[in-house]
């Protein structure tokens, strides 16, 4: 996924979480190998199926969020 798409979806569920319009992440079966993620509020997203390999996790929030059967190797 492209940087800027990702900084898009991300800003968007941020606005969702706030109750400021926006949508929540889809984010099923996205390629998300070596993304920055790092302090992400990613709660409530759906990442079922993603490839999370190698993503820099640190400090995000993924309370909730559907990680069933996503690829979490040296995340």
């Amino acid at each position: 996924m492209e940087k800027e798409e990702l900084k898009k979806i991300l800003a968007d569920h941020r606005n969702w979480l706030i109750g400021d319009g926006g949508k929540y992440a889809d984010l099923r079966y996205a390629d998300l190998s070596y993304a920055d993620l790092s302090y992400a509020n990613l709660s409530y997203a759906n990442l079922r199926y993603a490839d999370l390999s190698y993503a820099d996790l640190r400090y995000a929030d993924l309370r909730y969020a559907n990680l069933r059967s996503a690829d979490l190797r040296s995340a």
